[in-house]
């Protein structure tokens, strides 16, 4: 059972008995609970059709639309982790795999190829590997594959089933560490069970049998330590029949009860408390029902609500599944006696994410701006890449463009400030570039300028909510920009190289809301380039640089943000560097890393006010050229 928050060992200062019961009804338990979505795909209603619909397993009610996949299809495979559902196979036998976000409604996305093409495959996942067993090629298949869900690409051989077959249950069943693969047609119907490691590349090995053999594809739910499966059969002798297995073990599945009807080919999905069975047929009938039962017990399944029609040969995904974590890594450090867990917006969020830093380093880190010390391991970007740029909304971090050891990339991430974890793509720059600066305000975030290496004056901006490719804003003062602040209306830009040109002084503006091109502001204290930005809501500050002929700076300038002019001296860091990576709170400046050489200093600054840095805490290890974002600065409201 889950704790609800304060932890007494984990959280710190004095808790009000009203703030602990607010965060219980807003924020769940100790930490948050996942598993906000159940996704049913594709499918025959009599024929193939390609309508995803979601429910939202912690209540009861109909299905509604979600999106469509790129083609009609039915007896697939498919997986979720916290981000995605990935869906793949199909009938003819296909290679294809597309994916959508649990967070956004819409239509699915490319994501790569399977190993083998087949159809009628299983789909299993923890939250960083998917795996696609089993299938026909037409022939049977016993091939496992496998993909780290947070990239895109083609998955790569795991290993074997013991027995080759197709059509096993269908939903997620695995804990974090192990999967399960029950059932299917080998021709005859199996009572199979096998599972794998997911930390391996190995071949299954055998678990114990079902209480009765059964393929055709039928539902399966898991919490992170029982996996149960539901109904099954073949369509001219189909069961209601429920049973479990506990995943830790060994051994055979027992007598769970009965689903509301019998019926065969149906998928699950679940949150790993209540599991859940959709759609299916009993020759010549078809289904729109969906049953529940909660995983825990051993009852008769109960009525949740309808799918949008009747479907049997369905797939399914959810992102709450027992293969995730069953909540969500919240980091304690972030947890604080004021009501909410996180804090979030302009002046009150107070997390400060550093991400990537060199051309093999993917590590994002975050920091406690409101206080001092070292950095802290968040997660990891799909890639490692220097100079890329930072924005975010109070929610969410997004992080766009830099090198990796080969090019520069047009790659978009982003991450959740709630919850520690891997980044997630989210889409493309118009330009692959580096050396680019961010801006946003809560709503939308504007990338500009860059270098391939050839000087680039593109701007391009994303709405930071939703997932996509970036769209042309206009153009900007040409050259690599590694200086952007905002306010909740203006993102002010600073820090240009034209490449080969000579360095400028530039500083220069638009308004968020709007497109177009930039406009001149005013000008720094001197011409430098790969500049640290920090800003409240009123003033900005950038720290750091380097000048045209080399020299490396530890000057501190500073603007108020509504008006235009030239820059006036703030102070200095604590040390000379360039390509150091700033962030703020609204109240407080922080600057991070750097090079010449690369260095591993945090510094911090009171923006109010005007003075020099002083040493907050080092960072992970020495890095410059990080991403920066922070769900507390100037540009939130």
């Amino acid at each position: 059972m889950a704790n609800s928050y304060p932890r007494r060992d984990q959280a710190r200062g004095i808790w009000k008995i009203n703030d602990i019961t607010k965060n219980i009804k807003e924020e769940g338990t100790y930490p948050q609970t996942t598993g906000q979505l159940g996704l049913f795909a594709g499918g025959a209603a009599p024929s193939e059709i390609n309508t995803i619909q979601s429910v939202v397993p912690a209540t009861a009610g109909n299905s509604v639309d979600f999106g469509d996949l790129r083609r009609t299809e039915g007896n697939f495979g498919g997986f979720g982790n916290f981000t995605r559902a990935v869906f793949g196979g199909g009938e003819p036998a296909t290679n294809i795999l597309e994916y959508v976000h649990f967070a956004s409604l819409g239509n699915a996305a490319d994501f790569g190829d399977l190993s083998v093409a087949r159809g009628a495959v299983k789909g299993n996942a923890n939250d960083t590997r998917g795996l696609m067993a089993g299938g026909e090629e037409p022939s049977l298949s016993n091939v496992i594959d496998f993909v780290t869900i947070a990239t895109l690409g083609n998955f790569t051989d795991f290993g074997n089933l013991t027995v080759s077959r197709s059509m096993l249950a269908t939903g997620e069943t695995s804990s974090p560490s192990r999967a399960l693969y029950a059932g299917g047609n080998e021709p005859a119907m199996s009572n199979v069970i096998d599972f794998v490691e997911y930390s391996t590349t190995a071949n299954a090995v055998d678990f114990g049998n079902l209480t009765v053999g059964r393929g055709s594809g039928f539902a399966a739910s898991a919490s992170a330590t029982r996996a149960i499966y539901m109904g099954g059969g073949n369509p001219d002798a189909t069961t209601n029949v429920i049973d479990y297995v506990e995943i830790g073990s060994l051994g055979n599945a027992i007598d769970f009860g009965d689903l509301t009807q019998t019926r065969t080919r149906s998928a699950g999905v679940g949150n790993s408390v209540r599991g859940m069975c959709g759609g299916g047929e009993n020759e010549p009938n078809k289904y729109n029902i969906i049953d529940f039962v909660t995983i825990t017990t051993s009852a008769n399944a109960t009525d949740f609500g309808d799918l949008l029609a009747e479907t049997s040969l369905l797939t399914s995904a959810s992102n709450g599944h027992g293969g995730l974590e069953e909540f969500l890594p919240r980091a304690p450090e972030l947890y604080s006696p004021t009501g909410r867990p996180i804090a979030r917006g302009g002046g009150v969020g107070d997390i400060g994410l550093f991400a990537g830093g060199n051309s093999t380093v993917n590590t994002i880190q975050f920091i406690k701006i409101s206080s001092t010390g070292n950095a802290v391991d968040f997660g990891d970007k799909t890639v490692g890449v220097f100079a890329s740029g930072g924005l975010s909304s109070s929610i969410r971090a997004v992080f766009g463009g830099g090198e990796d050891p080969s090019s520069v990339v047009n790659t978009i991430d982003y991450v959740e400030f709630k919850s520690k974890g891997n980044a997630a793509d989210f889409g493309d720059l118009t330009v692959a570039r580096n050396a680019l600066a961010g801006a946003s305000n809560d709503t939308r975030g504007v990338f500009a300028g860059g270098s391939t290496p050839t000087a680039q004056n593109v701007m391009d901006y994303v709405t930071i909510a939703s997932i996509g490719n970036a769209t042309d804003f206009g153009d900007c003062t040409t050259g690599s920009v590694t200086g952007g602040l905002s306010s909740t209306t203006r993102a002010v830009y600073a820090g240009f190289n034209p490449y080969p040109s000579s360095v400028v002084d530039n500083i220069d503006y638009i308004t968020i809301s709007s497109t177009g091109n930039i406009t001149d502001f005013g000008n720094l204290i001197q011409a430098k380039y790969a500049l640290a930005p920090m800003a409240s809501s009123v003033r900005g500050v950038f720290g750091g640089g380097r000048t045209g002929g080399g020299s490396v700076l530890d000057e501190l300038d500073y603007i108020t943000i509504a008006s235009t002019g030239n820059a006036t001296d703030f102070g200095n860091l604590t040390t000379s560097r360039y390509n150091a990576s700033g962030l703020s709170n609204s109240t407080r400046g922080v600057v991070a890393g750097g090079e010449a050489p690369y260095k591993n200093v945090i510094d911090y600054i009171t923006i109010g006010s005007t003075g020099n840095a002083t040493d907050f805490g080092d960072l992970l290890t020495d890095l410059a050229g990080m991403g920066p974002a922070s769900n507390g600065h100037g540009g939130l409201s």
